[in-house]
């Protein structure tokens, strides 16, 4: 049985994307990770993000393409590469490495310690570890989205946004069959799954370094984001929780 996923969302990411797997590739050969996979989710991008990924599994055998029906969002990359994942545990991370990559061991052993079947990188637990920060404006902009989170949901993490989260397989799949949210919002709706599912879930803060070029929008994607809170409660007061979702 594979032990690891990663499962990494690209859009356009042909020039960071080598560097990732060449971090990853060290990361893996150093921990003796052999029974890993990495899943790279092509999100209909423009470039050459597929070609770097085929290319690159000549070096790297247990790395995947796995190609989304067109342009869908993060939050349906990951949803797709998690349902194509084979590890007993799945990461996802960004494909910047914001969250570098040896932040994984922090995750695991809190996650063995406290018995927990889900683990999220934190930015706002420990804020000496942000290497590079972002504007005044974004930083802002999330400690209110995350403390309208925690009220409008009662959800106690602090950050829920960090794309660097550790899920035990049979959990990710049980949650991940039941998002409904495809683009930014889905990471407070995935972690809302696993709570009403009754999965511990542990907050671990991790090293991280703003990168640029990123591709969320302040105005379009922020908005979009308050309003997925209350989908999320919506959903679940519709049921939509209930069982997993119909394609």
């Amino acid at each position: 049985m594979i032990g690891l996923s990663i499962v990494i969302p690209a859009y356009n990411e042909e020039r960071r994307l080598p560097t990732t797997l060449e971090r990853i590739a060290a990361y893996l050969r150093e921990h003796s990770w052999e029974d890993a996979e990495v899943l790279v989710v092509d999100d209909g991008s423009t470039d050459g993000t597929a070609g770097v990924v085929e290319q690159s599994r000549a070096h790297y055998p247990w790395l995947r393409l796995v190609r989304n029906p067109g342009n869908r969002g993060k939050g349906y990359s990951i949803r797709h590469g998690v349902m194509e994942a084979q590890g007993a545990w799945i990461l996802f991370t960004d494909a910047d490495l914001s969250a570098p990559i040896e932040e994984l061991a922090r995750l695991k052993e809190a996650a063995d310690r406290l018995g927990a079947r889900v683990a999220i990188g934190s930015r706002a637990l420990d804020r000496s570890l942000i290497e590079v920060h972002q504007s005044f404006f974004r930083e802002n902009a999330g400690r209110l989205f995350n403390l309208l989170l925690r009220v409008l949901t009662g959800m106690p993490f602090h950050d829920t946004q960090c794309g660097f989260k550790l899920f035990e397989g049979q959990a990710a799949k049980e949650i991940f069959a039941r998002q409904q949210i495809d683009r930014f919002g889905f990471d407070a709706e995935v972690l809302y799954i696993g709570r009403l599912l009754g999965y511990r879930i542990v907050e671990v803060p991790v090293r991280w370094a703003h990168s640029e070029g990123t591709r969320v929008s302040m105005l379009r994607d922020s908005a979009s984001m308050f309003v997925d809170l209350f989908r999320v409660r919506w959903f679940h007061w519709t049921g939509r929780y209930r069982e997993p979702r119909g394609e």
